[in-house]
């Protein structure tokens, strides 16, 4: 064993020169030279790691390497054997110390970084109630088999609703099931890519990226319809993926059949496997998303509050936005809201009989642009500088969340834009929602002058 340890050291210190120390403590430190047996003029050596995931990128990335140093240090031809055993101390006993943990904490959270995951988009964060039951089940069946159970898998359902986080899930599984070619993108990061590749010449650097994945996630699908080059390659990637035994997901706003400027054969292709929709929470389920989102913030909510949220507000991320608004007033006020301040801080947006007025359009587009010093004309223009841009998207986000407009509604009044066009600023919009409280107390402020206006 002292000799197994002495060769190994050497081996390391040689390795840990030729590696970055990310990957040498991630992949290389916590290994173990656990025999050495001659056999035909050369050594047969075992090296022990601790999962099955090391184990193969090792043998993809580090095999010829750790052969050479070996062959090196003990002036023999060496045959490498890799195989999952954890390390052990002199005396035989396992380690199961936090440096194991920590090891796999960090290739975990490598896998999950790689694949543009969320930390927190998995199936123990996630709620399940009537209304995505079906696609909760249909994505845990994907995730224990992929390739083969429900390919593609195709999840779509208005704004908020969980797909992004349902989908994510998927991933996660995959991951920490060893598999490392996991890919997830939407479908604007997709065709931008291409356009990328098409301008400096690389498409074929694009084609190995997504080509060569065992799990390929696309969100917001639709964008690349009306797109024909984009059509045409996703067409392709589509095809060699599940050619070679992989698995394809997507979520949409819409099924594939009712996505316009969508190619026939790639709607063909969508349906081939299982198409599966997520309503709108019900009560009981917004009530639950909103505890799990108080959890992950350590913000301590009774479930009385959580219900009487959940009552008055409907969408997932408006949830979640109120959240950061009751968690700032109460950081505020250094003390806990009770229900009267949390009811008065529920009904900005209402009228005084505690029904929401019913504003127009056009009542909305005036009060924007008078909020921040544009002209209704100069918000359906083609200019993109930030001091229009910013405010249309704003605009674009209240006709559609707050008023319930279509997608196609909206863009017709905001100067005959694309339903894509319309989604990416809602989008946007509730991204600042989540991440920035100075634009939350703005975005307070102009909603009350919306709903509180005289018109």
């Amino acid at each position: 064993m002292q000799e197994n340890d002495r060769i190994w050291k050497a081996v390391l210190s040689a390795l840990k020169t030729d590696v970055s120390e990310g990957s040498f403590n991630t992949y290389l430190k916590n290994t173990q030279l656990v025999g050495v047996t001659e056999s035909g003029g050369k050594n047969i050596c075992e090296i022990g790691c601790n999962s099955a995931f090391i184990k193969n990128t090792i043998e993809q990335r580090y095999w010829g390497q750790i052969n050479l140093e070996l062959e090196r240090v003990t002036n023999n031809k060496c045959e490498l054997i890799i195989k999952v055993q954890a390390k052990k101390n002199e005396d035989g006993e396992t380690l199961k110390g936090p440096l194991f943990e920590e090891n796999k904490r960090d290739y975990l959270t490598e896998g999950i970084q790689r694949a543009n995951l969320r930390e927190d988009y998995n199936f123990d964060n996630y709620a399940v109630a009537g209304s995505n039951q079906m696609a909760y089940a249909a994505a845990q069946a994907v995730a224990k088999k992929i390739g083969s159970t429900y390919n593609p898998l195709f999840i779509y359902g208005g704004v908020g609703v969980g797909k992004t986080h349902l989908m994510q899930a998927i991933g996660h599984v995959v991951i920490r099931s060893g598999e490392r070619a996991v890919l997830c993108c939407s479908g604007e990061e997709f065709t931008n890519d291409l356009v990328e590749a098409i301008r400096f010449k690389s498409t074929d650097k694009v084609r190995s990226k997504y080509r060569k994945v065992k799990l390929l996630m696309i969100d917001d699908v639709q964008f690349i319809a009306g797109k024909p080059t984009v059509q045409e390659e996703f067409f392709h990637t589509f095809n060699t993926i599940l050619k070679e035994g992989g698995q394809v997901v997507m979520t949409s706003d819409k099924p594939p059949g009712e996505i316009a400027k969508l190619e026939e054969r790639l709607k063909s292709r969508f349906g081939a496997g299982l198409i599966v929709d997520i309503g709108p929470a019900d009560f009981e389920l917004r009530t639950a998303i909103l505890l799990i989102k108080a959890k992950q913030r350590n913000f301590p909510l009774e479930m009385e509050m959580a219900q009487l949220i959940a009552a008055n507000i409907d969408g997932v991320r408006e949830l979640q936005g109120f959240l950061i608004k009751m968690e700032t007033e109460e950081h505020l006020k250094n003390r806990k809201l009770d229900k009267p301040e949390l009811q008065a801080l529920l009904k900005i947006g209402e009228a005084g009989n505690g029904k929401r007025k019913i504003i127009t359009p056009m009542e909305v587009m005036t009060i924007v642009g008078s909020y921040y010093g544009v002209g209704i004309q100069q918000l359906k223009s083609e200019r993109r500088t930030k001091t229009l841009a910013w405010p249309r998207q704003i605009l674009m986000y209240f006709l559609r969340q707050e008023l319930r407009l279509p997608l196609v509604e909206v863009g017709r009044l905001v100067g005959g834009r694309d339903h894509t066009t319309v989604l990416h600023a809602t989008d946007k919009v509730k991204l600042e929602l989540d991440q920035n409280q100075n634009f939350l107390a703005e975005f307070g402020e102009l909603k009350r002058k919306i709903f509180s206006s005289g018109f």
